[in-house]
């Protein structure tokens, strides 16, 4: 144990100082499970036998357009933003087998919207996510891990989720004449689900410092099956940039690291008052992890977001909430955009609101 702390203590520091330059999506598709808080807290660590449920509510709202990490003031201007609202409601549900081993479900339920500045059209998504069934570990028996530990876990990402909402709307927005109705698939970007099957890798590590400090670091990397999956993108099919015709299934990750203390002035017997600032890094890289093919229409990128989280504890229930702000975004080019010389934009969210409720039973 000795030895392994200072990896710990390294492995939350690094991307805590890696990420403090570099941030969230709107219009790019990526939706990681939301972690549930360190063992650390009031309660410590999920016992045997025992059952721990948490129902989080991630929202945002993107409209700001970048091509690269350049913001495309020009949209704005024009009013032209596309503006994406999303609410992505998560159920977690673990049950912790040995003190090392557990296992979990995650299933989301989405709620999102989409509009042009310049149009009246609005296109709204609604309905369950892709769902993942996961095994966890901890690298150290918690029996003796009292100032640090890491996990890992192995999860199927499961294509639950509609990847085919469409909506009906009438595209003579003139005010005149007769309605002209169109029935189409809704953008990927609020499709519930990608169509998919993919592995999920995904890691937690903390350390204490101290009385009072709990360095942390955690995320998931999802790899999918990758290729396209089927959805047209638009009523015709284009002979100028074929690839981009049909949705990509695209990979996604995210990476968060911090540092927890507690609030003494408002924690006493039974409850516990913490505070958690740190980054947060997400997106959709452009080239899939497993060798296959990439083409497809996907929106490539990443966002960086910084900020504050508080968490309270008391009898075995946790509440958490928290806002992120964007630091750095960044919408990168895809395998398509290589091939046609091209570079496509993306709308970003400038927060991120997170909030979330644990029971255990």
């Amino acid at each position: 144990m000795t030895n392994f702390r200072p990896m710990l203590a390294l492995a939350a520091l690094l991307p805590l100082l890696a990420a403090i330059d570099a941030a969230a999506q709107g219009c790019i598709l990526a939706r990681s499970p939301e972690q549930t808080g360190l063992p650390t807290g009031q309660g410590g660590l999920l016992l045997p036998g025992h059952f721990q449920l948490t129902i989080g509510e991630r929202h945002q709202f993107s409209y700001q357009h970048y091509i690269g990490d350049v913001y495309q003031e020009i949209r704005a201007q024009a009013g032209t933003q596309v503006e994406n609202r999303i609410n992505l409601v998560t159920a977690n549900l673990t049950y912790q087998v040995t003190p090392r081993i557990s296992v979990e479900l995650d299933a989301p339920w989405l709620f999102a919207s989409r509009k042009s500045q310049s149009s009246p059209i609005e296109y709204q998504s609604s309905g369950i996510g892709d769902t993942i069934i996961g095994v966890n570990t901890w690298i150290l028996s918690p029996e003796h891990a009292h100032k640090g530990n890491a996990s890992l876990g192995l999860g199927l990402y499961i294509p639950t989720g509609n990847d085919d909402v469409q909506n009906t709307t009438n595209t003579n927005t003139t005010g005149t004449g007769a309605a002209n109705n169109v029935t189409a698939p809704v953008d990927y970007s609020i499709q519930p689900g990608t169509g998919g099957w993919g592995a999920v890798l995904q890691w937690m590590a903390y350390v204490r410092a101290g009385h009072d400090l709990t360095f942390y670091t955690d995320g998931d990397y999802i790899a999918t099956q990758g290729g396209t999956n089927g959805v047209q993108r638009s009523a015709t099919l284009s002979t100028t940039t074929p690839l981009e015709n049909y949705d990509a299934i695209a990979d996604q990750y995210l990476l968060e690291a911090g540092v927890q203390f507690p609030i003494r002035k408002l924690s006493g017997e039974g409850k516990e008052f913490s505070v958690t600032v740190g980054p947060r890094w997400e997106g959709v890289p452009a080239y899939n992890l497993f060798p296959v093919s990439n083409d497809g229409f996907r929106r490539p990128g990443y966002a960086v977001s910084v900020g504050p989280g508080l968490q309270y504890s008391i009898a075995g229930n946790i509440l958490n909430i928290g806002i992120d702000k964007a630091v750095h975004r960044d919408r990168t080019g895809s395998y398509p955009d290589s091939v046609y010389h091209t570079h496509g934009d993306a709308a970003f969210a400038q927060y991120v609101w997170l909030a979330s409720y644990t029971h255990r039973f």
